[in-house]
């Protein structure tokens, strides 16, 4: 079977238009057309049927058509692993990572891993950690790195980091030596505290939060270098992973404000895995000997 042909009858079944097909595949129409009677005489069936001017899948024609995505995508996996191998890659692993853990662990970790490591094709797809669970239950990737532990029996999760978290507030511009430090209470009561940068803490916090303080106004901000930002503009403080604002507080961006009025909670890294063949357990050996 030519693949170009089954190629043209995908296209030409996204667009139930033969002209459209040629023009994204950069071929004649009339070709387009001598395919689909090509592929309609090797299957023994009918794949379109025109209504008026429209033209539409057979029944048989959306019965193929999944198995022909499915043909289409086994040959580019098989030329994709090709190259990898032509490339020296001998294994792949395939990653999904929450964004806050991808801007704060990740760069550094991968930097070192792929170094000691070349024969290990990496692939990163960056979700929220509520979409990680499905993401490993699901086998779309090898290793979920999330701020929420799992739930399904399927799975298991290891946790790799715990981090404290702390208030943080804009730098007043005062002397850190001669100023008076910056008060909680103060805090809240004269700006808004940005919530919800982290999926596991904020929900109890906030609760805590009002019992203390119960005027303080909250803004949702989903992102963490989204709140940090905010932050430093004045517009705002936040009760964040102190990892993720290691470098704006040495840099006197942001400053960390003492709290005593509750405990603080912590911000957890979990590694989630289905299987844990010999590449995933090497690697989470391999981040294990980090801490944030």
């Amino acid at each position: 079977m030519d693949l170009n042909v089954v190629k043209t009858f995908i296209t030409a079944a996204e667009f139930n238009h033969f002209r459209k097909a040629a023009e994204r595949l950069y071929i004649s129409q009339p070709t387009v057309t001598v395919h689909i009677k090509q592929l309609e005489k090797e299957l023994g069936v009918t794949l379109f049927e025109r209504e008026g001017k429209k033209l539409k899948l057979t029944e048989a024609g959306r019965s193929y058509l999944q198995h022909a995505k499915r043909l289409i995508e086994i040959y580019e996996e098989g030329i994709s692993d090709l190259q990898s191998f032509s490339q020296g890659y001998t294994t792949t692993l395939k990653m999904a990572i929450s964004p806050l853990i991808a801007d704060n662990v990740l760069p550094f970790v991968l930097k070192q891993y792929l170094e000691t490591h070349p024969q290990v094709e990496i692939s990163v797809e960056i979700i929220e950690s509520a979409e990680i669970e499905k993401a490993v239950l699901e086998e779309r990737v090898d290793i979920g790195l999330s701020c929420l532990p799992c739930f399904s029996p399927e799975l298991e999760h290891t946790l790799l980091f715990s981090d404290k978290v702390i208030l943080v507030a804009p730098h007043d511009g005062r002397d850190f030596e001669s100023a008076p430090p910056l008060d909680e209470e103060e805090l809240l009561a004269s700006n808004y505290l940005l919530t919800h940068n982290h999926p596991a803490y904020w929900d109890d916090l906030c609760y805590t939060i009002k019992q203390f303080y119960p005027k303080t106004r909250m803004m949702r901000v989903s992102q963490t270098h989204i709140t940090k930002r905010f932050i430093a503009e004045g517009l705002g403080v936040s009760y964040l992973p102190s990892s993720t604002v290691r470098r704006e507080l040495l840099e006197g961006r942001l400053l960390e404000v003492e709290t005593k009025a509750f405990p603080m909670p912590e911000a957890k890294t979990f590694a989630i895995t289905k299987y844990q063949h010999k590449t995933q357990k090497e690697f989470l050996r391999f981040l294990s000997r980090f801490r944030v």
